[in-house]
């Protein structure tokens, strides 16, 4: 499994420091906000594209494929995790301060990260599996005749080794039920906080001259993804 939170070092922010002249303006803050909007609708995207390679990794076992996917997402991951570092301090500088949005995207950064957290682990047991319905391999068996060998892997049936798979299934249910139950709770925190962000733009939209320039733009809306 790629590690989705490996952290890249990306060096074009040239459109980000041309955003910080004159931040105090309302004008500049809408804007800096609905860039904000657009980098989480880049993460939505980028989920709903990992979510769908993974289902046809399990479904064929493309491995190869699967892991240029992972390499890809992980790119993705890290250039939306540095433009909303940059915005975060754009909001903090002495022109803007606006530390109370500042703030705002920095609970999103980390409820994001929670969630990537939680969506790797998800992936893994699930190619995991249930430990009672694992394959098992027959690399170590005897093999007296082609087609006939003698199965390492069979042993008498008992009730303690029943007992021990039957703990180790509800184990792996729960690490998964709690995985996915995060993974909700994550993105249930961070629509209400794009719900803070889209009532901030339309609060300085109303304020006056901006309404009249800015009232056909609509908000890109942030999917759910699972």
């Amino acid at each position: 499994m790629e590690d989705f939170e490996k952290k890249v070092t990306l060096v074009d922010s040239d459109s980000m420091e041309v955003a910080a002249d004159n931040c105090g303006d309302s004008s500049k803050t809408v804007n800096l906000l609905r860039r904000f909007l657009e980098v989480q609708q880049r993460r939505a995207l980028a989920y709903a594209k990992l979510k769908k390679g993974f289902t046809d990794y399990m479904g064929s076992g493309g491995e190869s494929a699967y892991q240029q996917l992972c390499s890809e997402i992980t790119s993705e991951f890290n250039e939306c995790s540095k433009q909303v570092l940059e915005l975060e301090s754009l909001f903090l500088s002495p022109d803007c301060f606006r530390d109370d949005l500042a703030h705002l995207l920095r609970a999103v950064q980390a409820q994001e990260k929670s969630k990537l957290q939680l969506t790797a682990t998800i992936q893994v047991l699930k190619k995991a599996g249930r430990p009672s319905e694992r394959l098992v391999s027959h690399e170590n068996c005897r093999f007296k005749k082609p087609m006939q060998h003698e199965c390492v892997h069979v042993h008498e049936i008992t009730e303690a080794a029943g007992t021990e798979e039957a703990e180790a299934d509800a184990e792996y249910d729960n690490a998964l039920k709690e995985a996915i139950r995060g993974v909700q709770d994550a993105v249930t925190t961070i629509n209400e906080h794009l719900e803070e962000v889209r009532y901030e733009i339309a609060a300085l939209e109303a304020e006056g001259p901006l309404s009249q320039t800015s009232s056909g733009i609509e908000v890109p809306h942030v999917s759910e993804m699972d």
